[in-house]
Parts: structure tokens; sequence; C-alpha cells
């Protein structure tokens, strides 16, 4: 029986572990924190569960939660241009639902489920000596841990793509949010603002219950800048920083948290991010490879909305590279493949994640303005506006191709002119 070493116990961590123990594979899990440290810590940024993931996490009996969750079968963006003019507004349609989950809860289940269904589970801090010990007990160590030493594995990429960009981002879990007149209590809002920076409002689970995630992303040298530094504010004050600025650049935004309320004390966050591409094998001391995971090695801006959709995707691809390995040795050719692999999804997420985060820097060609244009006025235009966060990909044929673009568009036009 092969072992395998996983060190970091996060979505992807987990995603490889349970499918590789479910085929039969001797998995140790290790990591810094036990569940219940998890459920108490710090909250981290809040993700999407698409549906896609979702039936993924449903093939290793994953899903705990769609049950509990607020089931987001609707978005909403808007575009606020500069100078107070107003937004151009999406709405578009999820070909089923997505959650969101509190990664507080959802990692300290899978964890504690891990070792129900028979992983071992050794919580411990790990060094680089000690992956240098472990790479002699174990086919193959994956890490999942992108900071401190053993982030430091795995050099920046430059030779492939990458939407990264500074960012400085704030987050609160808010109570006693105002509806959105006429949609459901479920839908997501998805703002950019050309002078504020971009925003996400979700709902989503936490251990306290169903509640709203409210995220502001600014760019560094922007107006939550002075949040970073040693004297950061309260958290009361911290949500009353964020609503002052979508009172200024985002009043819709406003009017639905104007009363709302912290979850707790512990319920917010304010952190500087640099999302990047790194390379995935990470060379130990002793010359021993260890193969990085998702957030590991790729990591895009939080505003596309795409870091679970890479982390469990990434995963799935990889426990599928290892399966089909077979009794082979786990060797640097091996690791290298099996990124190569998951980097013909992820190089789509990388572009998106510019795409996006990008619009107001240099605006995008003509034709890209026009689907969007078309996305304000024509249900179906949104609704694929909407499901290409599922599937990054799927923006190739009809946003990103400018003959591609018109030739869908004036299908469109013409079913709606019939």
């Amino acid at each position: 029986m092969r072992k395998i070493l996983i060190v970091g116990a996060g979505q992807s961590g987990l995603h490889l572990a349970h499918g590789l123990l479910s085929h039969g594979y001797d998995v140790t899990v290790i990591t810094g924190q036990t569940s219940t440290e998890i459920r108490t810590g710090r909250p981290s940024i809040t993700q999407l569960t698409y549906p896609t993931v979702l039936d993924y996490e449903r093939e290793l009996h994953l899903d705990f939660w769609s049950s509990q969750a607020p089931q987001i079968d609707k978005a909403k963006l808007h575009g606020y241009p500069s100078g107070g003019a107003d937004p151009l507004v999406v709405a578009g349609r999820f070909d089923g639902y997505t959650v969101s989950v509190d990664r507080r809860v959802k990692m300290a289940d899978w964890l504690e489920y891990f070792e129900d269904c028979g992983g071992k589970v050794v919580i411990h801090g790990v060094t680089l000596s000690d992956l240098d010990y472990f790479a002699r007990m174990f086919d193959l160590i994956v890490v999942a841990v992108g900071h401190g030493e053993l982030g430091a594995l795995f050099d920046t990429d430059r030779g492939r793509f990458s939407g990264a960009r500074r960012r400085v981002l704030a987050q609160a879990h808010i109570y006693d949010v105002a509806p959105d007149p006429g949609e459901p209590e479920s839908i997501g809002w998805v703002g950019s603002s050309a002078d504020a920076g971009n925003i996400w409002f979700f709902p989503i689970l936490t251990s306290e219950g169903p509640c709203h995630s409210l995220f502001v992303a600014a760019r560094r040298g922007g107006p939550m800048d002075g949040w970073l530094g040693p004297h950061r504010p309260t958290p009361a004050a911290q949500l009353d920083g964020m609503r002052a600025l979508l009172r200024e650049h985002a009043p819709e935004y406003f009017e639905r948290v104007r009363d709302a309320e912290l979850v707790d004390g512990n319920s917010r966050l304010i952190e500087s991010i640099e999302p990047k591409v790194r390379n995935p094998v990470g060379t130990l001391p002793s010359g021993g490879r260890v193969l990085g995971i998702s957030d590991v090695v790729i990591t895009s801006d939080p505003f596309a909305g795409q870091g679970w959709n890479n982390s469990t995707r990434c995963a799935k691809s990889y426990l599928e590279s290892i399966l089909a390995h077979g009794d082979r040795p786990f060797d640097e050719e091996f690791m290298r493949r099996t990124f190569d692999r998951f980097w013909s999804y992820g190089y789509d997420a990388e572009l998106w994640a510019e795409t996006i985060s990008s619009y107001w820097e240099s605006p995008p060609a003509a034709h890209f303005q026009e689907v969007l244009g078309a996305a304000s006025v024509y249900p179906e235009v949104g609704d694929r506006w909407i499901r290409g966060w599922n599937y990054p990909p799927d923006y190739h044929e009809w946003l990103y191709d400018e003959a591609g673009a018109r030739k869908y568009l004036a299908e469109v036009a013409a079913v709606h002119n019939a």
C-alpha cells in the first residue's frame, strides 16, 4: 500500500486526502491545528462552492451542509464607473445552486471525518527538516501550506501567466442585512467600483448559522491601506469604515448593510494579499522533492471567485494523476506532469481573474463591452456570464474571442427579434 503525506488541512489537501483514502491509499494529514482550533480560529476569505465542485464533493460524501446553507441560485453584478454614474447591472442564474460555508466549519468537519474514515491525522507544526525526515517514510509528499518556510520551497514561476495584483482586503460576517427587493433571500451580489475596489456580498453558513459575508478588495495605495498598520481598527470601526466606502462608491450595497451588525468579534479580517503562480516542485535540503497543490502554486485575485473552484479541481486532477501512475516512483517528472495537467484548466482561471480584476485599469475590447451590455439586457447572456464562474474556460468561446462574441450576440438577437 503506497503511503502519502499531505501537509495542511485546507480545501485541496483534505479533498485529496479523502479521495486517496477512498481508493485504499495509506494517507496521513499533518496540520498545525486541531479541529477545535480550526473552528475557533480566525476566519479566512469567503469562498463559493459552485455546482460542479459540489458534485465532486458529493462523490466523496463530503457535502455535509447543502441542506443547511443558503442555496445561491442567482447572482447580480454591479459595475460602478468613476464619478458616481449609475451602475451597469447584470443578473444571472447558476446551473444548479452554489453554497458558501465558513472555512472553519468546513475544514474542521472534513478533518474529523477523515479520521473517522480511517485516515491518520498528526497535529504538529512542520519544518523543512521534518519534511526531509518524512521523505524517507512516504512515497509522496504533497504540500498544501503556502506560507512560511514551506511556502518558500516553491519559487515564483515567471514562465506562466498570472493575474497577480497586490490587494488589501477587508471582510466581515454580518447579520440584519436588508433584502434585495423582489429577489430571493439567497441572492449573491458582486460589485466593482472604479474608485473603491471590488466587492463580494454573499450569504454564508457559519457556526452561528446563516448570515452574510461582505468583503471589499482594494488596490494597494487605495483607501484601505491605513487599516494594515500596527493600530488596526476595532471590529466595529472596520465595519463602519467599510460602510463609509460603500455609501460613497456603491450606494446600493450600503443600503443593504446600513443597519447590519457583526456576528461576533472574531468575524472579520483585514489582510494584504498578492496572488501568484509558483513552481509546483519544491526541493528539500537533502535533495528530495515535494509537490505543491492548489493555493501553494496557483492563486488568483479573490474577486474572480475561483479559490475553492481551483482548489477542488486541482485536488481532483492530482488524484486522477496519482491513481493513473500506479506503482511507479513519484519522481520530479511525475510531479511536473501532474501540475501541467491541472494547468490546462488553471490557466483559464488565471485569465478570468486577470480579465475581471483589471477591468477599470485597462478597459476590455469593444466586443467584450458589447457582450457585457447584452448581459444586462438578455437573461440568457446574463445566465451564461454568471455560469462561467463555475467553468471559466467557457468564456473563450463567446467573450474573449471577437468573432465568437459577435456570432453569439447575433444568435441571441435573432432569437429575440424573431
